[in-house]
């Protein structure tokens, strides 16, 4: 599946002073195999380095009367090779469904963006054994009539992100493998799967060691470069 990726989610968590001193850290950064993506408006200034741009959403369509969105043909044509799909707080906050998510990723692959699509489970499923039910019907419904060669998929179990908790080794590891044999039986083809939910310096070591995890997504931690370039080391070098 080639080597891993690191994908940093910056979300809405720096001002225009925190981008400057960010800037400055990541100026020397030269990997390919990271992605990070910032608040949309602060893109332009991630871009032309030696690492890859993604943003954190998309609207469904390319051009359009609709106040506030991106399309997939802006990002892409400003340089933008990533994009971050169904994460839980655009599925929470936002009321995105299946069926609108797989409405994006059509059009971003359309566009040559490659899909990061987030899937997991709430504290409430996983305690009443809904994790493979959950997971199985998102896989279903987000990639219907989707041609997978472009998408990743980034298993954030809902109860770990941002919480400080982070499910087992042996947990990820199995739910990793529900997901890709599900894929397979969906697409007859193979797809990485990321890993993301309280990922930081502290236990990136050991997380890495995951044998099916195909790279991380992480959240908080890549907002400080001092922690994120730990990360960065560990799994990518």
């Amino acid at each position: 599946m080639g080597k891993k990726i690191v994908v940093a989610n910056l979300k809405m968590s720096m001002n225009t002073s925190d981008i400057n001193i960010y800037l400055k850290s990541i100026k020397n950064l030269n990997n390919k195999n990271v992605v990070i993506c910032p608040t949309s408006i602060y893109i332009p200034y991630f871009l032309k380095q030696h690492f890859y741009v993604g943003i954190q959403n998309v609207y469904k369509e390319d051009l359009g009367a609709y106040t506030g969105e991106v399309s997939p043909l802006q990002a892409y044509t400003m340089g933008v090779r990533y994009v971050i799909l169904g994460h839980s707080e655009r599925r929470n906050y936002f009321k995105e469904t299946n069926e609108l998510i797989n409405e994006k990723i059509k059009a971003c692959l359309k566009n040559n963006l490659k899909v990061i699509l987030c899937i997991g489970e709430s504290k409430e499923e996983k305690d009443l054994l809904k994790t493979k039910r959950v997971l199985k019907k998102q896989l279903v419904t987000c990639l219907d009539g989707i041609d997978i060669k472009n998408v990743i998929i980034a298993y954030e179990p809902i109860w770990a992100i941002g919480t400080k908790v982070t499910p087992t080794n042996l947990e990820i590891g199995d739910t990793i493998s529900f997901i890709k044999d599900v894929v397979y039986e969906l697409k007859s083809d193979a797809i990485k799967v990321l890993y993301g939910g309280s990922v930081n310096e502290k236990n990136i070591k050991e997380l890495n060691t995951i044998s099916n995890v195909d790279g991380f997504l992480v959240g908080g931690a890549s907002t400080d470069f001092n922690k994120f370039k730990v990360i960065i080391e560990e799994v990518t070098e």
